[in-house]
């Protein structure tokens, strides 16, 4: 039996309110994550400094150097922190919800509660996916992914679960477009809340591939390799016919790859 869109709310409430307990540290490097956070949000990972970031956390400049190293250190625990954070928050809001369709609810909740409530950190995502290095970068690049085939094995327990034929590729990136955006235009003195944007979204998205796949226009499949690789490839050739900065986009065409393989 499908789960309903009030079961998986309920769900979520139930999940926030479970304490998680944190050490000294945790709630220290938090602490100094968020206003490094805050810091790239306003002035972009180019032009903020070591010294707005002291400026801002309250630690002297020497100490940040001396525990963080450099700004790209701090962009990357940021990163880091965030999607493991998302990761883990969407593991254990999955766990007791056997239906397909459920799950997926969840999934678009997870996602939305979590960025709504953190929207410097999302646009700091946005923003600066292509600063980060060498293992940097490919330690990031392994979070995301393994991101994405959670999104990908949901999609394909539906299928199965209700015998439909649809691309998985379009499916999972039409859902992440739908959703990574929402900084963008989201106003909460406007807006619904992240459970009601939740519900809405999923479904719109989830009587879209429904009825696409009864209609029989099911896509080609591929491998989740295949599916990565094609979206990325197009997306930066995209950009470097736009761009014209084919040193800089090279670069991440690199860690692109990295992601799928």
């Amino acid at each position: 039996m499908a789960s309903s869109p009030n079961s998986v709310r309920t769900s979520g409430r139930k999940h926030r309110s479970a304490a998680v307990p944190i050490t000294r540290y945790d709630k220290r490097l938090k602490e100094i994550l968020d206003h490094a956070t805050q810091v790239f949000c306003e002035k972009s990972y180019a032009g903020a400094s070591m010294r707005d970031l002291s400026r801002a956390s309250g630690m002297s400049l020497a100490g940040l150097y001396y525990y963080f190293e450099s700004k790209e250190r701090l962009l990357f625990l940021i990163q880091k922190h965030t999607f493991s954070t998302i990761v883990a928050k969407l593991k254990a809001r999955l766990e007791g919800i056997p239906d397909p369709e459920g799950r997926i609810r969840a999934f678009i909740l997870n996602h939305l509660e979590y960025f709504l409530a953190n929207q410097a950190a999302m646009k700091v995502l946005s923003h600066e996916d292509e600063v980060l290095q060498n293992g940097f970068a490919a330690e990031v690049a392994a979070i995301k992914r393994e991101y994405y085939r959670i999104c990908v094995g949901l999609l394909e327990d539906l299928k199965r679960n209700r015998n439909l034929r649809f691309s998985t590729r379009i499916a999972v990136l039409s859902l992440f477009g739908m959703m990574n955006w929402i900084y963008t235009w989201h106003n909460p003195g406007v807006d619904a809340d992240a459970d009601c944007i939740a519900c809405e979204m999923g479904d719109i998205f989830l009587r879209g591939v429904m009825a696409r796949a009864e209609a029989g226009t099911a896509e080609k499949e591929e491998s989740f390799d295949q599916t990565f690789r094609r979206f990325e490839s197009q997306q930066n050739f995209k950009k470097q016919k736009e761009s014209g900065h084919g040193e800089h986009d090279a670069a991440r065409n690199r860690r692109n790859h990295e992601i799928a393989d």
